[in-house]
């Protein structure tokens, strides 16, 4: 076990642990620490407690010390500098004709490094613009590319609830979210219903979606066959997740009626819980075919209908990938064979013409010499 401390540095930002040493701190004080940013001033969230070393991303920091009056009026300060530079780094962003939002500013506790966060469609190059900065605060700067969900939860605001964002009052971390959600709690999919203030689809989705998983698998499908608690059937008209009541269509007489019943009376069959952890594909394979012999089919049918005929009596096939009968397959064969006889007795021929050729090129070469010696010896 390890003793920790949680730290937050930002309003809902990521909880990070940090070493304690002998020190009781509890929670809601503040305390200094060392980052890979530098010395900062967080915020305890998480009280002195015990963990498991697989909780903690070693090495564990230790923390500096519990902050003063002096720390906490330092603090406020660079609060008050962040406010001043926010206004200078938006008339150099104005200056130099950037197409960027400012976003947040935000001193590092040491005052080493300033941080300017930012939204862009696209990559920006502001190296002339740090250049500027650098001059004015004389220290290092900082520059970061957020979105648009980073940006909400920065900047905070009010949903369409009425509360403000979960973003920014609580949330750490942002949960991955489907518009699959939106169809399982049956919502309407207008993107204004569903959309929150970053114009991504809301994070609440995410709240209630086991809930409902876990409704909808007690319901019947719409259009199913159900057994009625006096043994008659009926089709499914509605379902009524969070009363967990079911509308059926009975047939009668002359007509048909809708009555209602609570689900616990009907008879189905169940729906299958969806698994959020995908299957290896090999395990998925093996399961498969485990499950095809259990269920009694011939191995025959899974293999290819060709595979029952012997190798033996196989033929080959044409372009249209019909297969040919034997006599048509013999007859392409014997072609092939005279069209290989022939080029070779062809080529054969060139051969021997090629030698003749040289051999009689060489034999008058050496006429001409014998001319020439003669020539010489008479004279």
């Amino acid at each position: 076990m390890t003793k920790i401390i949680g730290v937050r540095f930002r309003t809902a930002g990521k909880v990070y642990y940090f070493d304690p040493k002998n020190m009781e701190i509890k929670r809601g004080q503040h305390v200094i620490v060392e980052t890979a940013r530098g010395t900062e001033y967080g915020h305890v969230v998480v009280g002195t407690k015990e963990v498991s070393r697989e909780e903690v991303v070693q090495p564990l920091k230790p923390v500096i010390r519990v902050a003063t009056a002096e720390d906490d009026e330092h603090a406020r300060r660079n609060r008050e500098k962040e406010r001043e530079a926010m206004a200078i780094c938006h008339q150099k962003i104005i200056r130099h004709n950037l197409d960027m939002k400012l976003i947040d500013a935000e001193y590092t506790f040491d005052n080493n490094k300033i941080l300017f966060y930012f939204t862009a469609d696209g990559r920006i190059d502001f190296r002339e613009l740090v250049k500027d900065l650098a001059v004015v605060f004389k220290m290092r700067i900082e520059l970061r590319q957020i979105g648009v969900r980073d940006e909400t939860k920065i900047l905070g605001g009010v949903g369409i609830c009425g509360r403000p964002l979960c973003c920014h009052t609580y949330l750490s971390e942002f949960a991955p979210v489907s518009i699959k959600m939106a169809k399982e709690q049956n919502l309407s999919l207008n993107p204004t219903k569903i959309s929150g203030v970053c114009g991504r689809l809301m994070c609440c989705l995410k709240n209630e979606e086991d809930t409902y998983e876990y409704l909808n698998s007690r319901l019947p499908d719409v259009g199913e066959t159900v057994t009625l608690p006096d043994g008659g059937k009926g089709e499914v008209h509605s379902v009524n997740v969070l009363r967990q009541t079911v509308k059926v269509l009975v047939e009668v007489d002359d007509g048909k009626e809708m009555s209602e019943y609570p689900v616990a009376e009907l008879k189905f069959r169940p729906r299958k819980r969806k698994n959020t952890k995908e299957k290896p594909v090999k395990e998925a394979v093996k399961e498969t075919a485990e499950g095809e012999q259990e269920t009694g089919a011939p191995k025959e049918s899974r293999e290819p209908k060709e595979s029952k005929e012997p190798k033996e009596r196989k033929g080959g096939r044409g372009r249209d990938g019909e297969r040919e009968p034997r006599e048509r397959k013999g007859n392409r064969e014997g072609e092939r064979e005279s069209r290989e006889r022939r080029n070779n007795r062809h080529g054969s021929r060139r051969d021997r013409d090629g030698r003749e050729a040289r051999e009689g090129k060489g034999s008058r070469e050496s006429r001409e010499v014998k001319a020439a010696d003669t020539t010489e010896k008479e004279s």
